[in-house]
């Protein structure tokens, strides 16, 4: 059973990735997919990595885990939401990484999912469908596509982080996103030009210097480390499904932030997605308690 602590801290995290949506459709009005990218991962890399040891596990995992989980992850991402996919939906399809994540910890980790955990996933996962029958004209096919390929990377990044083992969190944060930039620099000079480039930080608003602030600290910085530290004390299909409420999250701060509309549907759906999470957590735990065979 996860710790009162663990539980706020998971909290916590879901909060500052939930509102992390508003802020980067915020700082991409500025900044171009690949160059916000590149700017998060560098100054969270940057000057960090003077201060902190390299995590003691081999190079080509912190490598591998900062590629995919960053680098490629959050390029997928902010394309998608430059597309026109707005904060809430982003924040709603990028939660296919619970999905992800449990199925490839059964397939990696040989994890074992109790029949109550099963229905609170099926719960969860009617309450984003829910969402998904509504999109309409909304959805941009292409942008979909990006984020929902983010999420399959996200998934990946969960696994990478696991088999990593127990290591300083915030040390493999910041390692792994000197990893990450380097490759994102040379795509961003690429595809988008040091004229582009030279433009962005000259003429960056206030807003978009605030946004990019929190997208590396809070977002990456603390947020990661949070997260990957309850990695690493409970099984993926514990830590995962407190995911689903992001997208929640996000719809409520992209409508009061961003003026998005919350329609009745959407309270409907975040109600089976908190439903199905709550099912998920406890029903194991209730039956247990009541001595209800799980067999």
């Amino acid at each position: 059973m996860m710790s009162f602590m663990h539980a706020a801290l998971a909290l916590t995290v879901i909060l500052i990735w939930g509102l992390n949506f508003v802020f980067i459709k915020i700082a991409l009005v500025d900044v171009p997919p690949l160059m916000l990218c590149f700017i998060r991962f560098f100054l969270t890399s940057l000057p960090a990595i003077f201060f902190l040891k390299f995590p003691k596990t081999p190079v080509r995992r912190v490598i591998r885990y900062g590629i995919v989980m960053f680098a490629i992850q959050f390029s997928l991402l902010f394309f998608g939401m430059s597309l026109g996919i707005s904060a809430g939906l982003a924040s709603l399809l990028i939660q296919m990484q619970v999905f992800f994540g449990i199925l490839m910890g059964m397939l990696f980790f040989d994890e074992k999912l109790h029949y109550t955990e099963i229905i609170g996933g099926l719960i969860s996962l009617s309450g984003i469908m829910l969402i998904a029958n509504h999109l309409g004209e909304a959805l941009n096919i292409a942008g979909f596509l990006f984020v929902i390929s983010a999420a399959l990377c996200s998934g990946m990044g969960n696994v990478i982080a696991k088999k990593i083992g127990k290591v300083n969190m915030l040390s493999l944060v910041v390692w792994s996103s000197l990893a990450a930039w380097p490759p994102l620099l040379v795509l961003c000079l690429f595809m988008e030009g040091p004229k582009e480039l030279y433009f962005t930080f000259t003429h960056l608003s206030l807003q978009g210097s605030i946004a990019i602030l929190y997208i590396t600290y809070l977002s990456t910085l603390f947020a990661y480390w949070g997260w990957n530290y309850l990695l690493h004390h409970y099984h993926l299909s514990k830590v995962v499904p407190f995911g689903l409420l992001v997208p929640i999250i996000g719809m409520l701060s992209s409508s009061l932030m961003l003026d998005e509309v919350i329609e009745s549907w959407k309270i409907y759906a975040a109600m089976l997605v908190i439903l199905g999470l709550l099912v998920y957590q406890f029903g194991p735990k209730i039956l247990k308690k009541y001595h209800i065979k799980n067999d």
